[in-house]
């Protein structure tokens, strides 16, 4: 039976009978986008049992901090209420490194009245979602995400390195879609190929990238809650395997300074769910007045929501000059150097991939945030500008250049706020204000070197 028919817990637990499983990972992704939750014996795992977790997990920062924010105590309650958790059928997998027979499967965060946790980021993606069906649309979208491979590293003091390959070496300079540089960490890919085709991941190419050490993984097209899930369980797999074969892999924006930073590409389409037809193309193939209010939508509010897909104070210093990282909000057909490209396509297949979104990003949110933009668009009937021709990457900036501005931004926008709900805004943003003010407490190397003795 494939994964993708299990729509009931008991289709699920035949499942997990037939593959003996003996344990099962109940997860939550939370705001940063890691796995939260509890881990039940097998036979402690049962559709009356239920589960529960404090609402509190999505109200602390990266660091394990939460936010002194009275305000927030409207929204999470200091009594840290429970919320009851409920597994997702159609995300059940086994989970392929463990030595005994474990599943893994995800869970949507409820109330004690059954609606959905706002603040949860699978409620926030499944809000965005509704908005579409509700005029008729299905959107599909597909990620490309970057990431780098390096040396382990155990002190954050010490400058992060290459990996080193079969040769015996480290790459000493940029090998661009080498097929060689790739081979270079052949046991790695096949034990995470192995995992993905184990978890039905659907990944498609695996490419070298500009970085040393960079790579990138593309996923198959298709609907965004369940192409958020299988990112979040590539994410999972790759750290895995990297640690099994004593090597890192990390999805900062930019780990190393004189390296490019990593994205995750997000393609994104929206077919009429009755007849399956691209609205973004017209009958004579030409592109629709909705794919142009799309990427007006993605124009205007994209450097509004940049706080949202650039979550850390380390996702701006991927956005610089003259790198592959886009600085704008420009569109252009086949055109590397705009934050909105539209790749060569059949009408049919018509798309717009947003290129400015990081890997760090949470993946439900960054989804969520790339659709709501787009749907703003439309919905507003916003025009865009002018197709720019040639390089743009020199331009001037059209993007918050720090954590502080991008956070500003956010706040001041309701139309973000309404689309993915007040309540999840206010939770990220007293959330990232507080990992923003303990950023701003540390002093770098770089002070210390250059202003010590010179100011």
């Amino acid at each position: 039976m494939s994964l993708q028919k299990f729509t009931t817990f008991n289709e699920m637990e035949r499942w997990l009978d037939e593959n003996r499983v003996t344990e099962v990972e109940c997860l939550v992704p939370d705001l940063t986008g890691i796995a939260k939750g509890k881990i039940l014996p097998r036979n402690k795992f049962s559709e009356e049992r239920g589960m529960r977790l404090p609402e509190a997990i999505f109200g602390s920062t990266v660091t394990g901090e939460y936010p002194e924010d009275g305000d927030l105590d409207l929204i999470i309650a200091p009594t840290d209420m429970d919320m009851e958790l409920r597994p997702d059928p159609t995300t059940v997998r086994l989970v392929p490194w463990a030595n005994d027979a474990t599943a893994q499967v995800l869970h949507d965060c409820f109330k004690m009245d059954g609606t959905l946790v706002e603040f949860a980021p699978r409620s926030v993606l499944r809000r965005v979602e509704s908005l579409f069906a509700a005029e008729g649309w299905k959107p599909i979208v597909a990620p490309e995400l970057e990431f780098y491979l390096v040396a382990r590293n155990t002190d954050p003091n010490q400058l992060l390195q290459p990996p080193i390959g079969r040769n015996g070496r480290r790459e000493s300079g940029r090998q661009s879609y080498s097929i060689d540089a790739v081979n270079e960490f052949d046991p790695l890919f096949e034990d995470i190929y192995d995992y993905c085709e184990a978890m039905d991941l659907d990944v498609d190419t695996l490419i070298h990238e500009w970085g040393a050490g960079q790579m990138e993984i593309n996923f198959l097209h298709g609907a965004p809650l369940d192409l958020a899930d299988k990112v979040f369980f590539f994410k999972r797999t790759l750290r895995e395997a990297a640690i099994r074969h004593d090597m890192f892999a990390t999805f900062m924006a930019k780990p190393m300074q004189d390296e490019p930073g990593s994205a995750m590409h997000i393609h994104q389409s929206i077919v009429d769910a009755v007849t399956g037809k691209n609205i973004f193309s017209n009958d004579d193939g030409t592109h629709s007045k909705e794919f142009m209010h799309y990427i007006g939508g993605l124009q205007k509010y994209m450097p509004l929501a940049m706080a949202l897909v650039a979550p850390y104070v380390n996702s701006y210093r991927r956005i610089t000059k003259h790198t592959a990282a886009p600085i704008n909000v420009q569109w252009a057909r086949d055109n590397r150097t705009v934050g909105l490209r539209v790749p060569d396509s059949s009408p049919a297949n018509r798309r717009v991939e947003n290129r400015v979104v990081g890997s760090d990003a949470n993946p439900y949110v960054a989804l969520a945030v790339t659709l709501a933009c787009g749907y703003l668009g439309i919905k507003n009937q916003i025009e865009p500008s002018a197709e720019v021709v040639g390089a743009v990457n020199g331009l001037d900036f059209e993007l918050p250049r720090s954590m502080g501005e991008a956070l500003t931004a956010l706040k001041e926008c309701p139309e973000l706020h309404e689309v993915l709900g007040p309540q999840f805004v206010k939770v990220y943003l007293a959330v990232k204000e507080a990992e923003y003010e303990e950023f701003m407490k540390v002093i770098s190397p770089w002070e210390r070197e250059n202003l010590l003795l010179n100011v």
